[in-house]
C-alpha cells in the first residue's frame, strides 16, 4: 500500500532523475498522480527494462509511465508475473505491449494474481476465445479479481436457468458465450440477484420463452437491475401509453429498454420526443425510439427534415437503429429524392 498523504513530503530525487532520463513528462505525472513521486521506493529503470524486453521503444515506455505512473511502484517480479499471465491469452509480445500501451491501468494491477490466473484458465475451459479474454482483461479487469468459484457460481446459475426456461442443452454453450462476450459485467452480480430478476419477470406473466427472448435482447443487462426499478419503469410505461398488462408486456418484448431504463431516463427521452412534435401514439407504435438519447433523436430528425421528410406525420422507424442503420436509411431517402423521374412514354427530343 502506498501513502497518499502529500503534505510535508518531498519528491523523490532519484525517481525524478530516472524519469527524466527516460524522457517522461514529469509535469503530467504531477498533475495526475503526484503522490507517486513522493514514494521512498520506485522501480523506474527496472520497469522500463521489462517493457523494453517486450519490445517497447523509448516513446512507448514514456507514454505508458505518463498514463499510469503507479507502474513504477511495482517490483519487476510482480510485473513479470503479470506479463506471464497476459501471455496466456496474447498471441505474442508485440500484441501484449500494444495492449499495455492502450490499457496500462488494467495491466499494472498486480494484486489478485492467483484469482486472475484461475479465471483466465476457467474462461478458456468455458470456450471463450483468447481475443475475447484479452478484451475482458482490458475493459472489465474487475471480473478477474473475483475468486474463480464466484464466477463459476454465476455461470452455473445462468446455465441452470437457461435450461429451466426451456433452452436446449445443445444451444446453452453458445448462449452463455454470447451473453458473456456482450456483457462480461454479468459476473459482478450475485447468483441471488440473477435469480430474483428472473422470478420478477415470471411473476409479471412473461412466459419462459419470452423471458429467454428478453435475456438475449437485453444482452445480460437485466442482471444489473433490480425488481424495484423494473416495477417502477413498467408502471410508468403503462400509465404513459394507457395500456393493459398484456399490451404492456408486448411493448416490453418489442422494446426491452422500457424495462431497463429508469423512470427519469424514460421521462427525459419521452419529453424530448414530444418537444419535436411526435405523438404518444407514434411512440407506442415504435417504442424502440426510446433506446436513443434525446441528442441523437434531435440530430436524426434534423437530417431527415433537411431532405423534406416530416417525422410528425411519418413513421418513427426511420429514426431507429444504430448509427450505421440510420446512415443506410438516410442514404436511401436521399438517393430517392435525387433520382430524376423517368417517364417511359414521354417523347425523346433528339436533335438532328
Amino acid at each position: 500500500s502506498y501513502t497518499t498523504d502529500t503534505k510535508s513530503r518531498e519528491e523523490n530525487k532519484k525517481t525524478l532523475e530516472n524519469l527524466h532520463s527516460l524522457s517522461v513528462d514529469i509535469t503530467k505525472i504531477r498533475r495526475l498522480k503526484e503522490w507517486v513521486l513522493l514514494q521512498d521506493v520506485a522501480y523506474v529503470k527496472e520497469i522500463a527494462g521489462v517493457l523494453q524486453e517486450m519490445g517497447a521503444d523509448a516513446t512507448t515506455v514514456a507514454n505508458i509511465i505518463e498514463r499510469c505512473p503507479e507502474a513504477i511502484l511495482h517490483t519487476p517480479a510482480e510485473i513479470n508475473s503479470q506479463r506471464a499471465l497476459w501471455q496466456l491469452v496474447c498471441q505474442n509480445e508485440k500484441q501484449l505491449i500494444k495492449l499495455i500501451e492502450q490499457f496500462p491501468e488494467s495491466f499494472f494491477t498486480a494484486e489478485y494474481q492467483q484469482n486472475q490466473k484461475a479465471n483466465i484458465l476457467f474462461f478458456q475451459e468455458l470456450g471463450l476465445k483468447n481475443n475475447i479474454i484479452t478484451r475482458f482483461l482490458t475493459s472489465a479487469p474487475n471480473i478477474f479479481y473475483n475468486p474463480v468459484e464466484k464466477n463459476k457460481n454465476v455461470i452455473e446459475t445462468l446455465q441452470r436457468n437457461y435450461l429451466n426456461l426451456g433452452g436446449s442443452e445443445a444451444n446453452m454453450k453458445i448462449w452463455i458465450l454470447k451473453l458473456l462476450s456482450q456483457n462480461p459485467f454479468i459476473l459482478l452480480n450475485t447468483s441471488t440477484a440473477i435469480q430474483e430478476n428472473l422470478e420478477f419477470l415470471q411473476k409479471n406473466d412473461f412466459t419462459d420463452q419470452e423471458v429467454l427472448q428478453l435475456l438475449s435482447k437485453l444482452k445480460g443487462f437485466i442482471f444489473q437491475l433490480n425488481s424495484t426499478t423494473m416495477q417502477k419503469s413498467m408502471l410508468f410505461s403503462k400509465n404513459i401509453f394507457k395500456c393493459s398488462d398484456q399490451e404492456l408486456k408486448q411493448l416490453v418484448l418489442k422494446c426491452p429498454a422500457l424495462l431497463y431504463y429508469s423512470v427519469p431516463v424514460l421521462e427525459e427521452r419521452l419529453e424530448g420526443l414530444l418537444k419535436e412534435g411526435i405523438s404518444i401514439a407514434q411512440i407506442r407504435e415504435t417504442p424502440m425510439v426510446l433506446e436513443l438519447t434525446t441528442q441523437i433523436v434531435q440530430y436524426r430528425i434534423k437530417k431527415l427534415s433537411a431532405l423534406g421528410y416530416d417525422i410528425k406525420s411519418g413513421n418513427l422507424e426511420r429514426l431507429n437503429g444504430t448509427k450505421k442503420d440510420f446512415e443506410v436509411t438516410y442514404g436511401k431517402i436521399q438517393s430517392k429524392k435525387e433520382r430524376p423521374i423517368f417517364n417511359p412514354v414521354a417523347p425523346l427530343h433528339i436533335e438532328d
